[in-house]
């Protein structure tokens, strides 16, 4: 079994095609995709989209690169939702240094005020990290959730291992399939196989052999496929091992 653990299946992108996308998936042996939403407008076409299609399961949360037009109302409906719905996680939320225009602080106060939320609902969370791996370590030891996915984990080997000892799982998927990605690779190479989860992300960070088009989870296959390279494993020892980290990690899948 394969598990998306990262997937915007309610993304515009898919609109024209998602039925035949997901089928796609299926055939590909992904049995399991969880699809976190990004913004309080998009919750309802999440939860229609993961109700529609076998297999999928949804977090809800304010991404950090959506904060900027959300307000303290959100926070509240996203409360509801979370006690309403009781999805998988809290996400996908964090913090993006990556974006200039975003604001920082803005940022960080959705990110602690959804941290709180994932611990009073005792929920893992799905984890935003870009260029921003330390000050969400830094806020994660100070709200204890109980663990979650540092999802495209693009860190060092010892912000990997902080992450591990808090009860997380580390989200590799197309940027581990660029060669030049050497860091990421020798990451996936390394780092305890119970650490590792699979994702893709779609349509986004699309593997290396569809040059820049759009990603889909049916490449979670050889994703799975480079991983097992780089690990010396077989598809079938690492599709096994990183759904049953998932699962851990995640028990409402």
């Amino acid at each position: 079994m394969l598990i998306d653990t990262h997937c915007h299946l309610d993304a515009a992108e898919f609109a024209a095609d998602r039925d035949a996308v997901h089928a796609a998936a299926l055939a590909a042996g992904v049995e399991k995709i969880l699809v976190p939403a990004v913004a309080v407008d998009g919750f309802a076409t999440t939860k229609a989209v993961v109700g529609r299609y076998l297999g999928c399961a949804a977090a809800y949360g304010i991404h950090p690169l959506y904060v900027m037009p959300a307000s303290e109302n959100d926070l509240g409906v996203l409360r509801d939702w979370l006690m309403q719905e009781k999805p998988v996680a809290v996400g996908e939320i964090g913090l993006d240094h990556f974006v200039a225009d975003v604001d920082p602080a803005r940022q960080e106060y959705f990110f602690v005020e959804q941290l709180k939320l994932a611990r009073d609902f005792d929920l893992p969370v799905l984890l935003h990290v870009r260029r921003a791996v330390d000050p969400v370590l830094k806020q994660l030891r100070r709200i204890g959730v109980r663990g979650g996915i540092a999802h495209a984990f693009n860190g060092s080997r010892q912000q990997a291992d902080a992450f591990i000892k808090l009860g997380f799982a580390l989200g590799f998927g197309g940027a581990m399939t660029f060669s030049g990605s050497t860091r990421i690779r020798e990451l996936a190479r390394t780092l305890p196989l119970d650490a590792i989860v699979l994702e893709t992300d779609a349509p986004d960070i699309p593997p290396a052999w569809l040059n820049g088009g759009r990603n889909a989870p049916a490449e979670l296959s050889c994703i799975a496929d480079v991983l097992a390279d780089l690990r010396g494993l077989t598809r079938a020892g690492v599709s096994a091992a990183t759904a049953a980290n998932a699962r851990r990690i995640l028990p409402g899948l």
